[in-house]
């Protein structure tokens, strides 16, 4: 059987907060750790049945980007639910509320510009 390892290291400042992130897959194309700004990491724990988080994110994150990376992840959440239940009521209402977020940040980029 394959198998395939996700690693995370990060770097904490003084006050224990993200100051760098690394990655590094054993199935990614690129050999090494990679740096990235943020992850956000969901854990199904079967015993209590509920959702374990780990949201990291350095300083250098920008509002705007992570306001982007969260659209993204709810957008890939409603492919993965079309794709794992084939509920396409909730897949479009998670397309339909990315769609409106979108709307939202791209007037308040414009209002800041």
């Amino acid at each position: 059987m394959k198998k395939s390892e996700i690693k995370f290291q990060v770097e904490l400042d003084s006050n224990n907060l993200p100051k760098a992130i690394l990655w590094d897959a054993s199935d990614k194309e690129a050999e090494g750790m990679e740096s990235t700004k943020s992850i956000s990491l969901n854990v199904w724990d079967n015993l209590n049945h509920s959702t374990l988080r780990i949201d990291l994110w350095t300083e250098d994150m920008s509002v705007v980007e992570m306001k982007r990376f969260y659209i993204d992840i709810l957008g890939g959440m409603a492919q993965t639910i079309l794709n794992s239940t084939g509920d396409e009521y909730m897949s479009e209402e998670m397309k339909e509320l990315c769609d409106r977020l979108v709307k939202h940040v791209n007037e308040e980029n414009r209002k800041n510009s």
